[in-house]
Order: structure tokens, then sequence, then C-alpha cells
């Protein structure tokens, strides 16, 4: 696993021990930012279930300003924590590790918003749409922000979350993502 391209590009990225977690395939993640990116400039992103950090460290080096990046588990956080030193963002990135829903809250006090969101959680977790309309409860996604969520290719989630609107759905194999954009409703 690497960073695909940008200022961290080929930097090799540190997988989180065990069959926990997965991380996102290079492939997947090439094909993940040519339709949403493939560059940025100064966004916020929030890679929540975080587990290595691939997808937030590669908006980074694509030319995000800052990521926060959230796990629960403490394996994946010192991953998170190491692949952030081997690309330099240090300066860039904050590091929590909470439950998604408590870390939430935290944000919402923070009166953060975000333009990116990505949401990679374990397979079992089917309720990603209920995380999201809280996202949007705590007013967490700026406006016309972009939501990915990487789930389990035989699960389907609605084609709008509240303001948020599917505008593709890719599939790999048994990998499906999800990619939402928040409309401003006029």
């Amino acid at each position: 696993m690497r960073v695909i391209s940008g200022e961290a590009r080929g930097r090799v990225l540190k997988a989180v021990p065990g069959q926990n977690t997965r991380p996102t395939t290079d492939k997947v993640k090439e094909s993940l930012f040519s339709v949403i990116g493939p560059y940025f400039s100064d966004e916020i992103v929030l890679d929540l279930f975080a587990g290595t950090g691939s997808l937030g460290i590669e908006a980074l080096s694509r030319g995000a300003k800052k990521a926060i990046f959230v796990d629960a588990e403490r394996k994946s956080i010192e991953v998170v924590k190491h692949n952030i030193m081997v690309t330099g963002f240090e300066q860039q990135a904050e590091i929590y590790r909470n439950d998604a829903f408590r870390a939430l809250n935290a944000l919402h006090k923070r009166e953060v918003q975000f333009q990116l969101v990505f949401l990679d959680p374990p397979y079992r977790m089917k309720n990603m749409d209920e995380l999201l309309e809280q996202m949007q409860q705590k007013q967490l996604l700026a406006n016309d922000s972009t939501v990915v969520i990487e789930h389990d290719a035989k699960h389907q989630y609605p084609q709008q979350i509240g303001e948020l609107h599917r505008i593709r759905e890719l599939t790999y194999g048994d990998i499906a993502i999800s990619i939402y954009k928040h409309t401003e409703i006029i």
C-alpha cells in the first residue's frame, strides 16, 4: 500500500496488523481519486474509521489543507500516526482515538465543517446513513461537500440521505464505493 499521487507520492504506508482492518487497495484508491479529485486545494478532510489513514493521507498528498483521522482501535491509531510521520503531514493532521458517533459530537462542539469525508467502517456496520444524518444535523458538512462510503457490495445505501445525493457507485468485486455530494437546498 502506498500514496498514489501528489506530494508524498510513492511513500509506502504501514498496514494495521491482523485481519480486522482491510486497507483500501491502491487500484481502488486510484480509481476513487480520479472520480472525486484528482487534486484538491484547501479542503478539510475527515477520515472516520481511519484504519491506516491512507484515504486521508492521499487527500493531503493531493493538496487538502488539513485532515482529521478518527478510529476506535488503538492499533489503527498507532499505524495512522506512523503513516502521517512517514509522509511528513504532522502539521496538517489531527489524530483521535474515539468511537465515530462520539467523535461527531466532539467535532460539532468545535464547529468544524468538512469538504471531504471518508467513511470506511468495518463491513458489518451498515448504518452509515444514520451517521450521515447525524453529520448533517450537527452541520459538519460544508456546502458542496463530498462523502465517500466504502462498503460491502451486497449492501445498498439509499440514493439520497438528507441533502446528500449519490452521484456515483463504483464496484470492485465484493467492495463498493458510494459517492455522495451535499447540495444546498435553495
